[in-house]
């Protein structure tokens, strides 16, 4: 199979290249999970929250808005001491501020999913790149996405870490037209 040249040869990365990256997702929860975790790469490699990905699910209830909101302090400290995640308190406290705003946003607008993908009037951008170094690491979209959030509250939210959340949930196809995920993510 012919793949996008950042994937690597574990079964997992292959998998999520495979099956994942690159196709529109329009659930609100888990639009909140991608961009709380593509937070949490910050400084990282996506490899790396990649298998520390099902940890954080259960971390975290899911990512699970309702429940998150309601942390205490030994909730934070507890997830300060677990190992399956990314143990910085910068982080673990953004997706506590995230779910109080995320859940403002779903009320505003009815859903994440019709704020975020406002964005891109509701459509996945087709791009048509033939090698990696075409791929931006961010856009004027991303630009306005970031300091949109930004001003709603959201942490973690630099204009590369949006456009890494835009391709992973399909909001732009980054495929490399010779992947053959390319084609199957046309829409």
């Amino acid at each position: 199979m012919n793949r996008c040249g950042w994937v690597n040869e574990d079964p997992l990365y292959m998998d999520y290249h495979d099956n994942e990256w690159g196709v529109p997702v329009y659930e609100d929860r888990l639009l909140f999970e991608y961009l709380n975790l593509e937070g949490a790469q910050a400084g990282l490699s996506w490899y790396t929250i990649l298998k520390k990905r099902e940890n954080y699910r259960i971390a975290f209830d899911q990512f699970v808005a309702e429940k998150i909101v309601t942390y205490d302090d030994k909730k934070i400290e507890e997830l300060l001491h677990n190992e399956g995640i990314v143990r910085n308190r910068l982080k673990v406290n953004a997706v506590i501020t995230n779910a109080k705003s995320y859940l403002e946003v779903q009320q505003e607008f009815g859903s994440f999913k019709d704020y975020i993908w406002s964005f891109v009037d509701g459509r996945p951008i087709q791009n048509h790149f033939t090698h990696m170094g075409e791929v931006p690491t961010s856009t004027e979209i991303s630009d306005r996405l970031s300091k949109d959030l930004k001003k709603r509250g959201f942490k973690f939210v630099g204009t590369t870490i949006c456009y890494a959340f835009m391709q992973a949930v399909g909001m732009v196809n980054d495929h490399i037209v010779t992947c053959d995920c390319y084609k199957k993510n046309l829409t």
